[in-house]
C-alpha cells in the first residue's frame, strides 16, 4: 500500500505525457519506477509493459475504426515477436542489471533522436524549415491501390517477420513496446503512410506487450498482477486528460522538449549504471 500513491502519480504523469506528445510516454516508466520506488530493472520493466499494452490497445482500436490498421501484417509481426519475447525475458533475468540499464539508456537516446527528427519532418511538411524531403527507395512491401492490401511476396513476409522478432526480443529484454523501433522499420520496408504505420504498430505493440506481461507474471513471478490495474488506470486517466488539453499545448516544441527530457533521463540512467 505504501507504493500505491507514488505508483498512481507516476502512471498519471506518464499518461499525461503520452496524451500531450502522442508518442512514447511509457518509455519513461522504467526509470521513473526505479527512481521513485527503488525497484530493480526487471520488476520496473515488467510493470511498464502493462502501461504500454493498455495505451497501445486504445490507440490500435482508434486506428482500426479509421481503417488504418494492416491487421495481417500486424498479426504476422506479432506472432514472430511473441516467439522471441521469452528469449528476451530469459536474457533479462541473467544479464547484469547495470548492463540492462545501459542498454535501456541507449534505446532512450535513439528514441529521443527519432522523436527530434519527427518534429523536423513535421516542420518540413508545413514548409517551416526549407529542407528537401528525402526520396524513398522502392519498398519490399507495397500496397495494392485497388484493394488497399499488401502485395504479399516472400521478401515482404521475411522482412516483416524479422522486424517483429527483433522487436519482440527487445520488448522482453528491456520492457519497451518497441513502437520507436517498429514504426521507422516499417517505413523502411513498406510504402504505408505514417498514420497507417503507427496504427499497425500499435496493434503489434498491444499484442506483444500483453504477451510479455503474461510471460513475466507466470514464469518469473514478477509482482505485476496486483499493481498493474491501478497503474494502468491512472495512466489512461492521464492520457485522456492530456488529449483534452493537447490542442492548446501540443506541437513540435512540446515534442522536442519531451525528446530533451528523454535525453536527460537516459544520460542520468547511464551515469547511475556506470557508477
Amino acid at each position: 500500500m505504501a507504493e500505491l500513491g507514488p505508483l498512481l502519480g507516476i502512471g498519471l504523469f506518464l499518461g499525461l505525457v503520452l496524451g500531450l506528445t502522442g508518442a512514447g510516454g511509457a518509455i519513461l516508466a522504467v526509470p521513473l519506477l526505479m527512481a521513485g520506488l527503488g525497484w530493480e530493472f526487471p520488476r520496473a520493466a515488467a510493470l511498464a509493459l502493462t502501461a504500454v499494452a493498455a495505451s497501445a490497445a486504445i490507440g490500435a482500436w482508434s486506428g482500426w475504426r479509421q481503417g488504418l490498421v494492416r491487421y495481417r501484417a500486424a498479426l504476422l509481426m506479432a506472432t514472430a515477436g511473441l516467439l522471441f519475447v521469452p528469449l528476451g525475458l530469459w536474457l533479462a533475468q541473467r544479464l547484469p542489471h547495470p548492463l540492462l540499464e545501459l542498454l535501456f539508456a541507449a534505446f532512450m537516446l535513439a528514441a529521443a533522436w527519432r522523436l527530434h527528427r519527427q518534429t523536423l519532418e513535421a516542420e518540413v511538411a508545413r514548409g517551416a524549415v526549407p529542407l528537401p524531403a528525402p526520396e524513398r527507395p522502392e519498398m519490399l512491401c507495397t500496397v495494392n491501390p485497388a484493394t488497399g492490401r499488401f502485395r504479399w511476396t516472400s521478401p515482404c513476409a521475411l522482412a516483416l517477420t524479422v522486424t517483429g522478432a527483433f522487436t519482440g526480443l527487445l520488448s522482453g529484454l528491456l520492457g519497451v513496446g518497441g513502437g520507436f523501433v517498429l514504426v521507422p522499420a516499417m517505413r523502411q520496408v513498406t510504402d504505408l503512410s505514417m498514420h497507417s504505420a503507427v496504427a499497425t504498430s500499435l496493434l503489434f505493440v498491444a499484442l506483444v506487450s500483453g504477451g510479455a506481461v503474461f510471460w513475466a507474471a507466470v514464469h518469473h513471478g514478477l509482482p505485476v498482477a496486483t499493481l498493474a490495474w491501478p497503474f494502468v488506470l491512472s495512466a489512461v486517466a492521464g492520457m485522456l486528460l492530456g488529449r483534452r488539453i493537447a490542442p492548446r499545448l501540443a506541437g513540435p516544441r512540446l515534442q522536442r522538449g519531451f525528446a530533451g527530457l528523454m535525453l536527460l533521463v537516459a544520460l542520468g540512467m547511464a551515469g547511475s549504471a556506470l557508477r
